[in-house]
């Protein structure tokens, strides 16, 4: 699997946009993945409170306010304002620490992968601006925050359409998803109410497969 394809399964394809673009700037301004490193740390220590991505922001900019007391070198700074700035530009629509968190661990994975395989960044082309999630990601987002979704939770879904053994079901009005059932397809109907089990949970909350009971 490649990283691309490891990304994939967990991020969305705006997500995976979004820390392709801020690991090519980082990588192009030459910024210290460690430092980098304290960030997500940071955020992973005050991920559970309710301001957490507020918590986040305004340590990006004391990071950058103090970079000459608290850096190792006079380059810590210049890290910092990098940091700082590719996080505000393309972290700015999401307001889920949660989401940003699971984004900036894959940013360092990409920065590692960039500079060990010695691609020619150079040559490879950065958004001008981030990539925005539409208004439908972003109102099944906020599902998922206010569901707490569980694994093995049991909900009510909608059947909403039938193609050969994929079915793809309705939770809540608003989330949609498409599972292989074989032993399930031939006997539900379109339109048809149905109890589904929940599999798998995302890092985000939101729920990344179900089953018909």
């Amino acid at each position: 699997m490649t990283i691309a394809e490891s990304i994939s399964a967990t991020l969305t394809d705006v997500q995976w946009e979004i820390a392709h673009a801020i690991a090519l700037t980082l990588v192009k301004d030459n910024t210290d993945v460690n430092e980098l490193g304290k960030t997500v740390a940071y955020l992973r220590s005050v991920i559970n409170h309710p301001d957490a991505t507020t918590r986040f922001f305004q340590y990006l900019k004391t990071l950058v306010s103090h970079g000459r007391q608290i850096g190792h070198s006079k380059r810590t700074t210049d890290y910092y304002i990098s940091i700082d700035k590719a996080c505000s530009n393309y972290l700015k629509n999401i307001s889920n620490a949660h989401t940003i968190l699971q984004i900036l661990g894959w940013v360092s994975r990409l920065i590692r992968y960039y500079k060990d395989a010695g691609i020619p960044i150079g040559e490879m082309s950065i958004p001008t601006a981030p990539p925005v999630e539409s208004a439908r990601q972003a109102e099944i987002a906020k599902v998922a925050q206010s569901q707490h979704f569980q694994v093995d939770q049991i909900i009510e879904a909608t059947v909403t359409k039938i193609n050969g053994n994929k079915v793809t079901y309705e939770i809540l009005g608003t989330i949609k998803l498409t599972e292989k059932e074989p032993k399930k397809a031939s006997s539900l109907q379109e339109g048809q109410a149905v109890q589904v089990k929940i599999l798998a949970i995302k890092d985000d909350g939101s729920i990344k497969s179900i089953k018909c009971i």
